[in-house]
């Protein structure tokens, strides 16, 4: 999820553990705690492109590194903070809570989590897209009028405990029942346009959960369609080659399979001025109601010194005045 998302759940998560008895700081340092494993953006910068995407969301979204850092932060932390009524266990606790939430939240998104490293386990729920206001904004209210009470106030406790609960019922039951009525109507479409197909994968366009895209997979092609909960017409879906003869020689190229690894096969290539591209189609493209837009995720593959390399292509965003109201007709349904 976005930064201020988890900065949101480690403030409350940081209250629950040890609110009673700091206060205000327990907001803190959980809300530390909720940025800390995005920091393997940072040092993604360190690598290539291939081994960054990696590591993002690897190791530092992992149980075991909760488990390995959450005293060393807490042993910092009380080495700070003065108060001897906290422990530097209490603290430990506090982060641990802090660093543990972050991941559990990142495995609803469409990119997933290696919670359990170091094995090849990717947790991905695609029920929520990466920010969404609906999720956040009434968090942060429950939030702020929590903080404003003091440490004792029972109100206090009240409010963090609500914003808790009403993030969760947005999480764990709205939107994975928005998943699953949007999935059967997906299956529907696809059996009433007798399309046979291999697998099908579905998640919520940005910064919503009324407007879900589908991936299908046939023998050569991907099907890509979309369904608002106010649509009226049947679903349609437009077709994506997969062209993977435009592999050539690379077509059992080392790091062209860890693409594919990563992108879990959802995967297509295409040529643009001779340049070879590889897309990634998990994450739909930059315009949902333009089948030509540039997907979200591509990379152009390239050979430097013998070695098969991806470089991920800037996109030229529109201006949000022209994207954000093509989105927002879409969700009101075709």
């Amino acid at each position: 999820m976005d930064s201020l998302s988890q900065i949101v759940l480690g403030a409350a998560v940081g209250e629950v553990v040890l609110g009673k008895k700091a206060g205000n700081k327990a907001m803190l340092y959980g809300a530390i705690a909720g940025t800390i494993p995005d920091l393997d953006t940072f040092v993604g910068n360190f690598f290539d492109t291939i081994t960054a995407i990696e590591m993002h969301r690897g190791f530092s979204h992992s149980i075991v590194f909760c488990v390995l850092f959450a005293p060393v932060f807490g042993w910092l932390i009380s080495k700070i903070e003065s108060n001897k009524e906290i422990t530097w266990k209490n603290w430990s606790w506090l982060m641990f809570w802090g660093l543990f939430t972050h991941p559990l939240l990142d495995a609803h998104t469409t990119w997933g989590t290696q919670l359990f490293w170091p094995f090849d386990i990717r947790l991905a729920y695609k029920n929520i897209f990466v920010i969404d206001p609906l999720y956040t904004i009434p968090f942060v209210i429950f939030l702020v009028l929590a903080m404003r009470k003091k440490k004792d106030d029972p109100k206090r406790r009240k409010y963090n405990r609500l914003g808790i609960i009403v993030s969760c019922i947005y999480l764990l039951i709205i939107t994975p029942a928005l998943k699953l009525y949007t999935y059967q109507k997906f299956e529907n479409a696809l059996e009433e346009q007798q399309i046979d197909y291999l697998r099908m994968d579905t998640r919520p366009t940005p910064l919503n959960a009324v407007l879900w895209s589908a991936n299908i997979e046939t023998r050569d092609a991907f099907l890509i369609g979309d369904y608002s909960i106010f649509d009226t017409e049947p679903i349609s879906f437009y077709r994506v080659p997969k062209n993977y003869t435009l592999a050539g020689e690379w077509r059992d190229n080392e790091n062209l399979h860890r693409l594919i690894q990563i992108s879990k096969g959802w995967y297509t290539l295409s040529k643009e001025e001779q340049e070879l591209y590889f897309n990634d189609l998990r994450f739909g493209k930059m315009d949902v109601t333009n089948p030509e837009a540039p997907f979200v995720f591509s990379y152009k593959l390239s050979e430097e010194h013998g070695e098969l390399v991806a470089t991920e292509t800037e996109k030229e965003l529109e201006d949000a005045e022209k994207l954000l109201p093509k989105l927002w007709e879409r969700m009101l349904g075709n």
